[in-house]
C-alpha cells in the first residue's frame, strides 16, 4: 500500500513541477496576440468615440459662433446673424 502511495506521489511531482512552466509558455505564446490587439485598439476609433468627438467639435464651434457670429465658419453653418430688413 505504501509503495503505491509513493509511486503516485512520485508521478505527481513532475506534473506539479511543470505546471509553472506550462503557464509561462502560455503567457509567452499569447503575448504577441495581446500586444497586437492593444495596438489595433489604440489606432482605431470606435463609433461612440467618433460621435463624442464630433459632438465636442460642434459644441466648441457653436460657442465660437455665439461669441463671433460674423466669422466665416459661422456663416456657412447658419450661425451668422441675418441682416434685419428695414421697414
Amino acid at each position: 500500500m505504501t509503495r503505491r502511495v509513493i509511486g503516485v506521489m512520485l508521478a505527481a511531482v513532475p506534473l506539479i513541477a511543470t505546471a509553472g512552466c506550462v503557464r509561462t509558455i502560455t503567457t509567452v505564446a499569447t503575448a504577441p496576440v495581446k500586444a497586437t490587439g492593444k495596438v489595433i485598439d489604440w489606432s482605431t476609433t470606435s463609433p461612440s468615440e467618433r460621435d463624442r468627438a464630433y459632438a465636442r467639435k460642434m459644441r466648441k464651434q457653436a460657442e465660437r459662433c455665439q461669441k463671433h457670429p460674423d466669422a466665416a465658419e459661422c456663416a456657412q453653418n447658419g450661425y451668422a446673424q441675418q441682416p434685419q430688413s428695414q421697414r
